[in-house]
């Protein structure tokens, strides 16, 4: 469970270029709960993304993860709760290490190793079984390097890898966003797969706004760092893009003709 309190992020504070790129963003997810976020170039998804994994310092605000006030805490101590899955595909592996080594990093961040070197059998066997699930026949590659893998492969294992130790929150930033059509809808039902088998509490920005009333329970959507729409239930079940346009614009005053929501 993650409950954000009244999270401001204000950058180049006290110069010319001030922007705040949230604005007192009060958000509660429930343990389980898949939210869709979207919202137009520069309204904040990708910020409030960081300031929960850390990545950038608030400026007020509290951000509550897994019972543990998480505000103060460093990006390393509180990633032991988050899995994430960025845009660009190579962010999120080492290409030049073998597809076990990325696993058995990933799968060992929250446990303690002793001073046995390599991986253990059980831990291979399991890595394989794991991989066969994607259908990609990655199991039987267990000993190549990640940088041999296509964009989709290697996406598909990045999201293996945020989801195999059950994290109590999955951050999903445009993560099919920068694959082909045919690969980002495998990888999605992929991650849709993953998020139902282990119950995760999933955040997942995109800018397919078909797609955002389709996957996940919950829709979001955020205009200028500020949350104008939480649709969830029947509302959102009611609703067809042509219908969340015009309520967005309602809501923001904003025109979503030039932007890239709509070209999707």
């Amino acid at each position: 469970m993650i409950k954000i309190t009244g999270l401001t992020k204000i950058f180049d504070k006290g110069t010319i270029n001030e922007k705040t790129a949230l604005d007192n963003i009060n958000l509660t997810l429930a343990e389980g709960e898949f939210v869709t976020v979207i919202g137009g170039n520069g309204a904040g998804k990708s910020t409030l993304l960081n300031c929960i994994a850390g990545v950038h310092p608030v400026d007020a605000g509290q951000i509550v993860l897994n019972s543990v006030d998480v505000t103060e805490m460093p990006e390393h101590k509180r990633s032991r709760w988050l899995g994430r899955v960025f845009q660009d595909p190579a962010l999120g592996t080492a290409f030049d290490m073998t597809i076990e080594e990325n696993l058995a990093i990933a799968y060992c961040k929250n446990k303690r190793r002793g001073l046995q070197p390599g991986l253990r059998r059980h831990e291979q066997q399991y890595f394989r079984e794991q991989l066969a699930l994607l259908g990609l026949g990655l199991e039987n590659r267990l000993k190549d390097k990640v940088s041999l893998l296509s964009g989709g492969q290697r996406q598909a294992l990045t999201v293996l890898m945020a989801t195999i130790v059950q994290p109590k929150l999955l951050l999903l930033d445009e993560h099919t966003a920068a694959l082909d059509p045919l690969t980002a809808r495998k990888v999605l039902a992929l991650t849709k797969q993953l998020v139902a088998e282990n119950k995760l509490s999933t955040l997942m920005i995109t800018h397919n706004m078909k797609e955002a009333l389709e996957v996940g329970s919950r829709t979001i959507m955020m205009h200028n760092g500020k949350i104008i729409l939480d649709l969830q239930g029947a509302e959102r079940a009611e609703l067809t893009v042509e219908k969340l346009i015009a309520l967005f614009e309602e809501r923001s005053g904003a025109y979503l003709a030039n932007d890239r929501l709509l070209l999707n």
